[in-house]
């Protein structure tokens, strides 16, 4: 559900995405996620209502803190999963995907 609310918000916000990876065919686990994270300067996490930030060039957290907001129940990357510049932000909320419009 919250793949096609992001969907949505790119599409009505007339942004595009480079790549799209459908999240059921190529599996991104623990390894994955951790990688992808470390190769930017900020985190922004979904959560619910609630936003988790990790500013990874100030106050890098642990693999372990990073992977439980990382990870779905399946082990895999929470989709929806988005980078912009030196940015990931890991499910939707239209406040964080807001700041892709800025």
């Amino acid at each position: 559900m919250s793949c096609k609310r992001a969907q949505g918000f790119l599409e009505q916000n007339a942004l595009g995405a480079r790549e799209t990876v459908d999240a059921s065919k190529q599996r991104k686990g623990r390894a994955d996620a951790l990688a992808l994270a470390r190769s930017v300067a900020h985190v922004v996490i979904a959560r619910g209502k609630n936003l988790v930030r990790f500013d990874l060039a100030k106050d890098r957290p642990s693999d372990d803190i990073l992977a439980s907001h990382l990870l779905g129940p399946t082990g895999n990357l929470r989709a929806p999963a988005i980078r912009k510049g030196k940015t990931l932000y890991v499910g939707f909320s239209e406040e964080a995907y807001r700041e892709l419009t800025a």
